[in-house]
């Protein structure tokens, strides 16, 4: 049975609400995504912003489509209206996605959606139009997995038979930033972790991060008992878990803080046991190429890929370490931690107590209270041209490590006079 429906936003002329709010409209989900089909979509346009108190513009010139910004973030776009309605609907990827509701709440269904919607069944509308534009494979796992529906057995035979084809080069692979935004409302989920391994048995993960595959069936051990796919996987959910807000690239981060380790392993001769040293450095570059590949703003691409890099960084023991921690890795805090007990919370082998998860978690706990205690960095105690006066040197990287190791001690509480800092200073560049 359906929800009971919510109201409409006023029709415009002659208007046909289609897409995801018309499904949405027909669960009784609030849509804030409208999408209209009308003949005169300029002056449907200006009449709906004026009726909503928004902003009307135009979207593209050439083809008439146009956009109404309202009131929370709300938008409805406006195309012309085709003269076979009922056609235009056929040609969609979903029966779910394929109604249409008129003025008064006639519901335009010519391929059973509706029937499908109470099932709670994902169903394409033909194989064709599956393979007519391929991102709809990704669709396909994003909707199953953010409306809770199920794959029908066909059109997941169908899904896979994209996949194939588009990594047998059969098939065009869409743009990359197509593929990022549909992952992205995926990851975006409370359920992420489970969505990537629905990519995974679709074959879409292959084509979206295979650089994630490979650590399939590597083992681990020592305080893991998953294998490296599976344990970053496992990270996700338990960063969702713990941070449900916890924004993309954080997401990404969590997922594939450990994907530099099969291209890092190494097995003792002996004992057989793994290594992975320096995997959190190839990991860094790895997560950059697989986020600027997918087209990623270049500031979250350097911000998950330092995360990486640092997660194996060892927490502190002491106040003083705590403070050095937080001096050393400011930018990337609180994120940071939200990593690391990602990563620990997720690996239960036999190295793995509840005394040292407990232990952990203290480390964790230090490096915020330094964190709390000193939110921002203190202001620099002296100029770069008062240093160069007190050690008598010139312009230079010297300067600059000196202004590091000053601020260092700042930082610390070590220096807080005038008098403490110039003795420092002395003191740095007669050891240095």
């Amino acid at each position: 049975m359906f929800r009971r429906r919510l109201s409409l936003p006023p029709f415009p002329p002659g208007g046909v609400l289609v897409g995801g709010a018309a499904r949405d409209w027909l669960r009784g989900v609030a849509a804030k995504d409208f999408d209209w089909m009308v003949p005169d979509p300029a002056g449907a346009a200006r009449e709906l912003a004026d009726a909503l108190g928004g902003s009307a513009f135009e979207l593209d010139a050439e083809r008439g489509y146009w956009r109404v910004s309202a009131a929370g973030g709300v938008q409805h776009d406006l195309v012309p209206r085709p003269a076979d309605v009922e056609g235009d609907l056929r040609r969609r990827d979903f029966t779910v996605n394929a109604l249409g509701v008129l003025p008064g709440g006639r519901v335009l269904d010519v391929v059973g959606g509706q029937a499908d919607l109470r099932a709670r069944r994902l169903r394409m509308v033909s194989r064709d139009n599956l393979r007519a534009d391929p991102l709809r494979a990704w669709r396909a796992a994003r909707f199953e997995l953010t409306l809770g529906f199920q794959l029908e057995a066909g059109t997941e035979a169908a899904v896979r038979e994209v996949a194939s084809d588009l990594a047998a080069g059969a098939l065009p692979m869409p743009a990359w930033e197509r593929v990022r935004d549909e992952v992205h409302a995926l990851l975006r989920s409370a359920d992420a972790a489970r969505g990537v391994g629905r990519l995974e048995e679709l074959g879409l993960l292959a084509l979206t991060v295979p650089e994630l595959r490979e650590g399939r069936g590597v083992a681990q051990g020592s305080f893991h008992h998953l294998d490296v796919f599976a344990h970053g996987v496992e990270a996700l959910h338990q960063l969702i878990g713990r941070f449900p807000d916890a924004p993309v690239p954080l997401r990404w981060a969590a997922l594939l803080h450990d994907v530099g380790k099969p291209r890092t392993l190494a097995r003792d001769e002996l004992t057989g046991r793994a290594s992975f040293h320096g995997h959190d450095k190839v990991g860094a570059a790895l997560t950059a190429q697989v986020l600027t590949r997918l087209k990623l703003p270049g500031e979250d691409v350097r911000h998950a890929a330092a995360l990486v890099g640092a997660h194996m960084v060892p927490l502190p023991a002491s106040e003083r370490e705590a403070r050095r921690f937080v001096h050393r890795r400011r930018a990337l805090l609180p994120d940071l931690l939200a990593v690391m007990l990602a990563d620990r919370e997720a690996a239960r082998g036999p190295l793995s107590s509840e005394a040292s998860r407990r232990a952990y978690a203290r480390g964790i706990e230090r490096v915020l209270a330094a964190l709390e205690e000193q939110p921002s960095a203190p202001p620099p105690l002296l100029r770069g041209e008062e240093i160069m006066a007190l050690l008598g040197v010139p312009p230079g990287p010297r300067v600059g490590e000196a202004t590091r190791a000053l601020a260092e001690a700042a930082a610390l509480g070590e220096v807080t006079t005038p008098e403490e800092v110039r003795a420092f200073l002395r003191a740095w560049n007669a050891a240095n």
